[in-house]
């Protein structure tokens, strides 16, 4: 949907749009709730996190885009594929809509007036700025104490900044990511992998009872008391002095403690949490190497889904939104995904060349149309 250019000229025939109040998302528990410390905590810290979002946005930057309807299809494609200050754009806004939900791509134009160069600007630093009304007017995008006023077309109406957006049922003008739904899950993966570092810490079985029981009722001295803390912190606590034997006297005696089952349960609560994050990052589980039924035939079709149900229809919104932003240049231009040249769909692309092949009743038009071949 075009925000700018025609419907701004319909004045009060809009409806009133909610003001641009942010991503929505509420804070629960303890977990970050900013989209930073999300992504810090989510992506950076997180292993199946940041795994989960590497395989969505490395494979929509591998997947092979068609240009079509347009003659100078070389070129639009040769400006998608260029690297801009070392960033690959398909891949950068994949990763933008899936963490975020908003991709923002600066649109500038070389000396003949064509774009020469798309530019993916970081979602967290754009802002819609509205009007009276809620529409919106222009981008702000923020570094530190600099603010810079982006106008979403150029003199001659032309689109200079392109907002492509996922969809949120709650927000008129930012889309809805996924980090920030995985950050409870994230949290409890977090917490987990520290309480697992505190039990190697720990000789990897939780602490004992030192008990002073010299039969005659006596306690130990502030000074006795101290000098045991100080031995056993010095000589038998850590990982570095798991199973050292332990030399007790005057009445002392060790008694080791273990685990209960609710306290065990934190193993499983951990896979829960894996399993939670990739849930919401869109890849299977069995890709991410949780266990599970990880035969050959279902890691085949797992990846099968993760490009049919989440690389395939991002790709999709991004070659749409991006031949929207370039249709002032190329009219009637568009970006699709070449399911040809997708390896996880080769047996289901090669079994529709069969299939249509052998339509007798289609002319060749026909099958070139059904096949997607123009």
């Amino acid at each position: 949907m075009k925000w700018f250019g025609t419907k701004a000229a319909q004045g009060d025939a809009r409806p009133v749009l909610a003001r641009a109040w942010g991503s929505g998302a509420v804070a629960l528990g303890e977990w970050p709730s900013s989209y930073e410390a999300q992504v810090r905590a989510g992506v950076v810290g997180n292993p199946v996190a940041q795994r989960a979002m590497r395989l969505v946005s490395e494979g929509a930057g591998s997947a092979a885009l068609k240009v079509v309807g347009v003659e100078d299809g070389a070129r639009v494609t040769a400006l998608i594929a260029r690297a801009s200050a070392g960033q690959g754009l398909v891949e950068t806004l994949a990763s933008h809509l899936l963490l975020h939900g908003n991709g923002y791509v600066q649109v500038i134009a070389g000396a003949d007036g064509t774009p020469a160069e798309l530019f993916a600007l970081r979602p967290e630093r754009v802002s819609v700025e509205a009007d009276a009304r809620g529409w919106p007017m222009a981008y702000l995008y923020r570094v530190g104490d600099s603010v810079t006023r982006l106008s979403p077309e150029d003199a001659s109406g032309r689109t200079s900044v392109l907002h492509i957006k996922a969809l949120h049922p709650l927000d008129d003008h930012y889309g809805l990511g996924c980090v920030g739904a995985a950050a409870g899950a994230v949290a409890i993966h977090n917490a987990a992998s520290v309480w697992n570092k505190a039990l190697l810490d720990n000789a990897a079985r939780p602490s004992g009872a030192m008990i002073y029981d010299p039969g005659d009722g006596s306690v130990l001295s502030p000074e006795q008391f101290e000098r045991i803390r100080r031995e056993m912190e010095v000589a038998f606590a850590g990982a570095a002095n798991a199973g050292r034997p332990m030399l007790l006297e005057g009445g002392l005696d060790w008694k080791a403690m273990s685990l209960t089952p609710a306290e065990m349960d934190f193993v499983g609560l951990k896979s829960a949490a894996a399993r939670e994050i990739a849930l919401a990052f869109g890849v299977p589980p069995m890709l991410m190497g949780l266990p599970g039924d990880n035969s050959y035939a279902n890691y085949r079709e797992a990846n099968k889904a993760l490009w049919r149900q989440t690389i395939l229809p991002l790709v999709g919104k991004i070659g749409a939104g991006l031949a929207q932003g370039l249709d002032g240049w190329w009219p009637g231009l568009r970006i699709e995904p070449d399911l040809d040249a997708v390896p996880a769909l080769s047996d289901e692309r090669a079994a529709l060349w069969e299939r249509v092949a052998a339509a007798d009743f289609l002319t060749s038009e026909e099958k070139k149309a059904l096949l997607g071949v123009r």
